[in-house]
């Protein structure tokens, strides 16, 4: 029987090994142009705490054939695998190549060479005891796992109003661990609000809704920094405040706010789930900047001010900004974490009274002043839309 010196020695001429000048240029050439590659550190969790390659998916040793098939499901794709010194990501190649990867490699002297050569790492972001219980049942998901809520932790999402919509989407954006969470309204908590806005309570009528609504969430999740920003949205500071997130979550109530909110997004280059309610029905889709239409596409202009009255003019059923609301938070979450089908081109209608779902297709004008053919985002020029939506 030969030894495992001998076996190792033996089974690295049936592998293919490449080494960290290689693995180097990969790492630069997926910084420049984003190409595909699955580079896998194969190491235990405290190895990979002290720093990996950047770029780099972790999956220990012990559970690579479990889950290798969930982040990269395409056999024929190239996976570099790497360990501290290039001993289990050799065994690691051989298993691999016994499931059908055909084009796998390992690193030659793995972590400790890529160190030695006095190139970047990155170190992760570990979770707490405490996080890694809150959020167990986000882990065990595979299309999230700790990877997944670690992106969570680290995003930063706001909510365009603290009302109906702002309510249900901010209290489970808080719960499912958002990092950090903004609030846009420069209104105060009224009694009237009560029914649907259950950010609030009545010990806090009078008090600005941005208030209440941190001070609410800070009882649902300590995880989670909320930046209160108690003002009204005006071209003079959307690109200050919507520059700070990653996603937007609009629950704002009139048009022009939703103008103005479309073209800083664009120009941004941020994500925007959008929503409406209105007596029993709801709609919910999301604009992604560069995939799909935006806001202009679907109202190129706003109806006239006595055609669409607000909650206020017309009522709203109390529950139905809590059901369009969790599904804006559905929508952020799965933008944060790249999973699922996104809303963008697809406009769901909600009605409550027949407890039905409806699906609209949305299509890219190419006649859109903000996101048609020729037009640069760059160039668009914000303004307050009071005048173009008819609003005193």
């Amino acid at each position: 029987m030969s030894s495992f010196s001998g076996y190792l020695k033996d089974l690295k001429t049936r592998i293919r090994e490449t080494d960290v000048e290689a693995v180097k240029k990969v790492v630069a050439a997926r910084t420049g142009n984003g190409a595909s590659l699955a580079l896998i550190d194969v190491r235990e969790k405290e190895e990979w705490s002290e720093g990996y390659i950047p770029g780099a998916n972790w999956i220990p040793r012990g559970f690579l054939e479990l889950r290798i098939e969930d982040q990269v499901p395409e056999k024929s794709s190239e996976v570099i695998l790497y360990c501290a010194g290039g001993t289990r990501s050799a065994l690691a190649a051989r298993s691999l190549a016994e499931l059908g990867y055909t084009n796998v490699s390992s690193m030659a002297g793995g972590f400790t060479a890529w160190k030695r050569a006095g190139l970047k790492f990155d170190r992760p972001f570990i979770m707490t005891p405490d996080q890694s219980m809150r959020y167990a049942r986000h882990t065990m998901l595979p299309e999230v796992g700790e990877a997944g809520q670690i992106k969570l932790l680290q995003s930063r999402v706001l909510c365009l109003g603290a009302g109906g919509l702002g309510s249900p989407a901010g209290l489970y954006l808080a719960a499912a661990g958002v990092g950090t969470l903004g609030f846009v309204d420069d209104d105060v908590v009224d009694a009237s609000n009560l029914n649907r806005q259950i950010l609030h309570a009545v010990d806090r009528v009078g008090m600005p809704k941005v208030e209440s609504a941190k001070k609410t969430l800070a009882g649902i999740n300590p995880d989670v920094k909320v930046v209160p920003h108690q003002v009204r949205l005006s071209s003079e500071n959307v690109m200050e405040i919507l520059g700070q997130y990653d996603v937007i979550v609009d629950g704002v109530d009139n048009f022009p706010s939703r103008y103005l909110l479309n073209d800083a997004a664009l120009k941004l280059r941020k994500p925007v789930v959008h929503a409406s309610i209105y007596r029993f029905e709801g709609q919910l889709t999301a604009f992604l900047p560069g995939q799909g239409p935006c806001y202009r596409c679907l109202y190129p202009s706003p109806p006239p001010p006595d055609m669409a009255p607000s909650c206020q003019e017309a009522g709203v059923l109390g529950v139905l900004p809590g059901v369009v609301g969790v599904l804006q938070a559905t929508e952020a979450i799965k933008i944060v974490l790249g999973i699922g089908k996104s809303l963008s081109g697809r406009l769901i209608m909600f009605d409550a009274l027949a407890t039905k779902f409806r699906e609209l297709k949305l299509r890219r004008d190419p006649t859109c002043p903000t996101c048609g053919d020729g037009v640069n985002p760059d160039d668009i020029q914000l303004i307050d839309y009071e005048q173009f939506c008819n609003v005193k």
